[in-house]
């Protein structure tokens, strides 16, 4: 399993970046595949995950949803965040994890339940 983020950059407050997170090695009909952020001294938090086809949903974590959208193109074998109307609290760098299976819903967001990462990629978002 093989997991490779980028895309991240520097903008301005309003902004946005789109992520990509190219995967082989598995399927997401078996995986779930997620973004997952960390800022300085703070734990690697789940920023929006694609569940498997046993009931695949996309969640999103509240401090996210109505500006972050995901998506997948399972011919790429790419996931995409797209990051709309960025703050200065989105500064962080992002990972993309995987994991076989599909989680509870309370936990898929939780970064400890995913076991395969990316090498991440820095998002800064400051005027």
């Amino acid at each position: 399993v093989q997991l490779q983020a980028s895309g991240g950059g520097s903008v301005q407050p309003g902004g946005s970046l789109r992520l990509s997170c190219a995967f082989s090695g598995f399927t997401l009909d078996d995986y779930s595949i997620g973004w997952f952020r960390q800022a300085p001294g703070k734990a690697r938090e789940g920023v929006s995950v694609i569940t498997n086809r046993r009931g695949e949903s996309t969640r999103y974590a509240d401090s996210v949803k109505g500006r972050f959208t995901m998506s997948k193109d399972n011919t790429r074998r790419t996931v995409y965040l797209q990051m709309n109307d960025l703050k200065p609290e989105d500064t962080a760098v992002y990972y993309c994890g995987a994991r076989a299976g599909r989680l509870v819903m309370s936990a898929q967001l939780a970064a400890p339940h995913y076991n395969y990462w990316g090498q991440g990629t820095l998002v800064t978002v400051s005027s």
